[in-house]
């Protein structure tokens, strides 16, 4: 068997219903022990379950049995094999814990210990370990017997809720059960000896779990929400609410009853309503259901299981909401018979009109009524919707009503249900009321009869004509006033209105090419106003469609264009473009004036058609360069009208191809040969003095480090700066040793060094003028004291800057001990040996080559 989860099947552990069968980590089924089949087929259930995700899967097993025949698996003539036939061997699956050899070699089964089922009572306090049974071989006299137990349980999860003493056999339970989680336990017990082998065959256990009242009914739904007909007779079904116990349904513990603990409101009965206490079910029981006094019952449920006995069932309840639904049982009235209300002429009524609000008495949902007139005069003025929901008040439909046509209407209004009314209502379906409709005048705005106003002519009128007439006419007849006209949009500002008759004129010459003009019409906005209170004004379009003349003469294209400086299939195709419409354009007259002479001479023209033709070279060669061409063009208007137009030519060499070459395109832009020439030769000279001016600066470069190469700095006896990057400590920095600053009081340390290499400062080794001793006390007059003498004048010293700074003191002492230096050229004894000047470096190489160098020196 195979169960994949999302991540394979790794992990998942297999179990099943028998103790005769167990399932590896492969999921290979196989027979825990030698086993009889006792049918023809097994049905085991496999379950899988992963330990992580705790999910649970299942399948059924089926095996079929095979059956034997005799003479080694072939069957007897003349015999049939009968469809229950089985072989018949000793089954192991009984519960004998002896089996007994009888005299004439047969075997019978002795079934001296069988262990019935277990009870444990769920939600026991213990003490645990508890016991429950013991089991026992008769054969412990004579071995010693391990006793262990397998199963769900015990070595299968749940794991170790029994144990067993291996030794006594005593079964116990280790904690307490819960019967809604597990009902039952099958586990098998076995008997080995000390080293493990069978000394009985597996007994089986049965371990059912007891139920105590330890869960409350739940109800499905915490709030249930049912409806009832207003008028339901006693006994009329309105709903079903459910509870369900997780005990024993079959003991009082999961036996669940019903009843009402309360009802609201409680009207017109303290008990509208009655339950089923087995099913559930809520009824009706009392007469009297009405919408129009109470619409909804909240009804409380209470569940109580112990078959509803309050003293030591548990119980829930949950709340119950009861719509009482509408019938037609309440026929249509209007609060009064006759009704008279005042309206404005125009005006269209709304859900808040006088009228309809007083006829606004019916019962609400689908029985409320719609609303009839009979054929009356004023019929085509009023009518009134068909309302759409509840309590969705009429509307007016009719067409607005005019006091100059009727100051008064006379009307008969009628409602009805669209339902008949419920059975046992005997009353009339139907409501009439009178209504009378008085029409008050107001001030109306005045209109433009003709609105939009079209008309038409040519464009280009002169300044003051009179175009049109474009008055307005004002529908209070019974009120005299007077309308005044104005503008209200002109885009281009080409007309004018007289403000009391409405005559319209031109402002401006018209032209029907201007930007304002669209498909050749021009629409200007004005505004009729009376002297009303309060005014009224109305707005009337005006469109004047204006008729194209032959106004715009007709203008070349291009207006430049490329030509090879010899004739060949390349030509300039031209046209023209004209801001009229037809017939004020093509079919165009191409030609080249007379003068000058040279326009001819050089170039033709030749025509296409009515709208284009070519402009070509006349002569072989033509030089290169830019050439004005005028050209005339005249269009087809009457009068017709002509233009000269100028078109710039670059004529210009060209390749194979008939293309302009680069070259000969500079030099179609007016540069000749020779100025072309030039130029490079320009560019040439200007990029041989830059290739110069590097080459200089570079052997200039070289010549300066040359001359600061020329000094060995072997040879270089200059004194030199030896900058050290180190500072001191600032102003705290006070502790300094003057000692150091004084000469030397011996120097033995170094007259004791053994010859050799020696470090340039030292002092040489050797015999030496002697020279007065200094006494051992530093004299007054020492570098000591005057640096001392000096910082403390710098410390004075109210110019000094507030940052540390050097001091230079310009002081070499107060003589040495070593006498004068003349001695060295005085001394004319050849015991001195200077030639460990040369070890010194170079330095002091040149007092070494004066006084090392031997007496011939």
């Amino acid at each position: 068997v195979k169960f994949n989860n999302c991540a394979g099947n790794k992990g998942v552990r297999y179990e099943t219903n028998s103790l005769d069968f167990k399932v590896r980590a492969d999921g290979t089924l196989f027979a825990a022990h030698h086993l009889q089949v006792p049918s023809k087929q097994l049905i085991l259930v496999v379950t899988a379950w992963d330990p992580q995700t705790l999910g649970r899967w299942e399948a059924m097993v089926r095996f079929l049995v095979a059956e034997k025949s005799q003479h080694n698996g072939h069957k007897p003539k003349g015999r049939k094999t009968l469809p229950g036939e089985l072989v018949q061997q000793q089954s192991d699956t009984l519960l004998p814990w002896r089996q007994h050899q009888s005299a004439n070699g047969l075997r019978r089964q002795k079934r001296d210990w069988v262990i019935p089922p277990i009870n444990v009572p769920e939600n026991s306090r213990g003490p645990f370990p508890q016991q429950l049974v013991r089991i026992r071989s008769d054969k412990d006299k004579e071995i010693h017997i391990r006793y262990s137990i397998t199963g769900v349980g015990a070595d299968q999860p749940p794991m170790e809720v029994f144990s067993i003493d291996p030794v006594s056999g005593r079964m116990y339970v280790t904690r307490p059960m819960d019967r809604e989680e597990r009902a039952s336990y099958h586990l098998r017990a076995h008997a080995v000896d000390m080293n493990g082998n069978k000394v009985e065959n597996p007994i089986d256990l049965y371990i059912y779990v007891i139920d105590m009242n330890d869960n409350r009914p739940e109800f499905i739904n915490q709030v249930y929400n049912g409806s009832v007909d207003e008028g339901s007779k006693p006994g009329t079904y309105v709903m079903t609410v459910t509870a369900n116990d997780a005990d024993d349904g079959t003991t009082a513990n999961g036996m669940v009853r019903y009843r009402i603990v309360t009802q609201t409101p409680q009207s017109p009965s303290q008990n509208m309503f009655t339950i089923n206490s087995e099913t559930g079910d809520i009824v009706t029981v009392a007469a009297g259901l009405d919408r129009e006094k109470v619409q909804q019952y909240i009804v409380i449920v209470q569940a109580t299981d112990m078959e509803g006995n309050l003293n030591y069932g548990l119980s829930n309840t949950a709340t119950a909401i009861i719509t009482v639904t509408d019938v037609n049982d309440n026929p249509p009235e209007f609060t009064t018979s006759t009704v008279s209300i005042n309206t404005q002429q125009g005006d269209a009524w709304t859900p808040s009109s006088p009228l309809l609000q007083s006829l606004m008495g019916w019962a609400g949902s689908r029985n409320w009524g719609e609303i009839g007139l009979p054929t009356t005069c004023s019929h085509s003025h009023f009518s009134f919707s068909q309302p759409k929901g509840p309590r969705e008040k009429i509307q007016h439909l009719a067409a607005a009503v005019d006091y100059e046509m009727n100051r008064a209407f006379m009307l008969t209004v009628m409602v009805s249900n669209q339902a008949p009314l419920a059975s046992g209502i005997q009353m009339s379906f139907q409501s009439t009321a009178g209504v009378t409709i008085s029409v008050t005048d107001v001030n109306e705005a005045p209109y433009f009869p003709t609105n939009h106003k079209l008309i038409r002519l040519e464009e280009g009128v002169p300044t003051g004509t009179v175009l049109t007439t474009f008055s307005a006419v004002d529908p209070d007849r019974f009120m005299q006033q007077a309308v005044r006209y104005s503008k209200l949009s002109d885009p281009a500002n080409w007309l004018n209105i007289n403000a009391t008759n409405g005559q319209i004129t031109t402002a401006a010459v018209l032209d029907r090419e201007s930007d304002y003009i669209k498909n050749n019409v021009y629409e200007a906005t004005f505004l009729a106003a009376d002297n009303g209170i309060p005014p009224a004004s109305g707005t009337g379009t005006l469109q004047i469609y204006l008729i194209d003349i032959n106004d715009n003469a007709p203008e070349l294209l291009p207006k430049e264009a490329q030509i090879c400086e010899k004739p060949n299939l390349n030509v300039i195709n031209i046209t023209a473009a004209d801001a009229d419409i037809d017939p004020n354009v093509g079919p165009f007259v191409f030609e080249l004036p007379s003068v000058p002479s040279a326009v001819r001479k050089n170039w033709t023209i030749t025509r296409l058609n009515g709208d284009y033709a070519q402009l070509s070279l006349r002569i072989m060669y033509l030089e290169a360069g830019v050439y004005d061409v005028p050209i005339i063009v005249t269009d087809s208007g009457n009068p017709p009208l002509y233009n000269t137009s100028v078109i710039k030519v670059k004529v210009c060499p060209c390749d194979e191809n008939g293309d302009c070459t680069t070259i000969g395109a500079v030099a179609a832009a007016g540069l000749g040969t020779g100025a072309i020439i030039a130029i490079l030769i320009c560019i040439i000279i200007l990029l041989t003095m830059v290739l110069l001016f590097v080459v200089w600066m570079k052997r200039r470069e070289k010549e300066r480090h040359t001359k600061q190469l020329l000094i060995d700095p072997e040879d270089d006896v200059r004194d030199n700066i030896l900058k050290y990057d180190e500072e001191g400590g600032g102003e705290e920095d006070q502790d300094y040793d003057l000692s150091q600053l004084q000469q030397p009081e011996t120097m033995d340390h170094v007259l004791n060094k053994t010859p050799g290499v020696r470090r340039v400062d030292e002092r040489p080794i050797g015999a030496e003028p002697q020279y007065p001793i200094r006494p051992v006390i530093p004299h007054p007059g020492d570098i000591g004291d005057f640096i001392n003498e000096g910082l403390r004048a710098a410390d004075n010293d109210p110019t000094a800057p507030p940052y540390d700074s050097l001091l230079v003191f310009d002081y070499e002492g107060s003589g040495s001990t070593a006498g004068s230096v003349s001695s060295l050229n005085s001394s004319s004894s050849g015991d001195q040996d200077y030639d460990y000047l040369n070890d010194w470096g170079p330095r002091f190489k040149k007092l070494a080559d004066m006084y090392g160098g031997g007496e011939e020196d």
